[in-house]
């Protein structure tokens, strides 16, 4: 299975990375180590998670992803062959806090390396922009996670193409490892906010891009119709966003092209994301063996310049 370097490290990543939001929350303990052990038997070795996963769930703190993980880590072993990324930043809570700065940072890394239960995280992230912490304090705070080999890499998520320029540019001048990876919403049917200013950015200082939301929410799995029950979807607010005459358009030909090439809308979506020259790696996660395989069929799949040509136009 071909791999992709991450910007000009020499971390190299499969396909597709899988979404590891879902442990702990949709999918159990029991659960997760079977898609865990499934992803690997399928050569797929690369996993995002996040500190603050799964803290939106009543009753948990954050870090129940990553503890999942960790456990099947210890379990399985072959800490070497797992590319892990994680991501820090975001709020914690009152006592654990929240932002970018160094003493955030450097608590943070802490906390997820005890439940992951590794010495290093192969991609380290910082999970949403904070303007109130000077660029040069947080990059500072990740040079020395690097330094100390607690990360290999760096990376940002959510970032605007004129706040990751200017990160990159203070990497420069300091002599700091720079964010190799960027970490955007995008998707077949949410094209905008990454393509343009900030799409050309990544191409151009050889950023690597993995991202979410791949599927729209599961939008573009082909469950959702122009005739759908749309009272189902707009209890969604996932979902809701893409219900819109463009993203039915989308819909409709990404059902066109899997009729056509024996394949499913989702694996297409998939497959498309996979095809772009900004794409390193797009993130997609499951809940069940069923889902997974169709991210693992996803990857086989090679789009002709027919699908590509209408997915494209249905996109824009």
């Amino acid at each position: 299975m071909n791999k992709k370097p991450l910007g000009n490290s020499a971390l190299m990543l499969p396909p597709i990375m899988f979404g590891g939001n879902v442990f702990g929350w949709t999918a159990d303990p029991v659960t997760s180590f079977r898609l865990l052990d499934a992803l690997l038997d399928a050569g797929l070795n690369a996993i995002d998670t996040a500190d603050a996963y799964s803290r939106w769930v009543p009753a948990h703190a954050g870090g129940e992803s990553e503890a999942i993980i960790g456990v099947w880590l210890k379990q399985r072993g072959g800490r070497d062959k797992v590319v892990i990324a994680s991501k820090c930043g975001l709020d914690m809570g009152p006592i654990k806090g929240q932002g970018l700065s160094k003493a955030h940072i450097v608590s943070a890394v802490e906390d997820s390396l005890v439940r992951l239960q590794t010495d290093y995280i192969d991609l380290y992230q910082a999970h949403r922009d904070d303007e109130a912490t000077p660029l040069e304090e947080t990059l500072e705070a990740f040079a020395q996670l690097v330094q100390q080999g607690k990360a290999r890499v760096i990376g940002a998520s959510n970032y605007s193409a004129s706040r990751l320029a200017q990160a990159l540019e203070v990497s420069r001048k300091l002599g700091l490892p720079r964010f190799e990876s960027l970490q955007p919403l995008y998707n077949l049917a949410k094209r905008d906010a990454f393509e343009g200013e900030l799409e050309q950015l990544c191409l151009s200082q050889n950023i690597g891009v993995i991202n979410y939301y791949s599927l729209a929410a599961g939008f573009l799995t082909g469950k959702y119709r122009p005739d759908s029950d749309l009272s189902k979807i707009q209890r969604s607010a996932a979902v809701q966003r893409y219900a819109n005459p463009q993203g039915f358009a989308v819909v409709a030909a990404l059902h066109a092209q899997a009729e056509r090439l024996n394949a499913t809308p989702a694996q297409l979506a998939i497959a498309w994301l996979i095809a772009r020259p900004s794409i390193t790696a797009p993130i997609a996660s499951a809940t069940s063996l069923e889902q997974l395989d169709e991210l693992v069929q996803a990857t086989r799949l090679q789009l002709d310049s027919e699908a590509i040509e209408a997915l494209d136009s249905a996109g824009r």
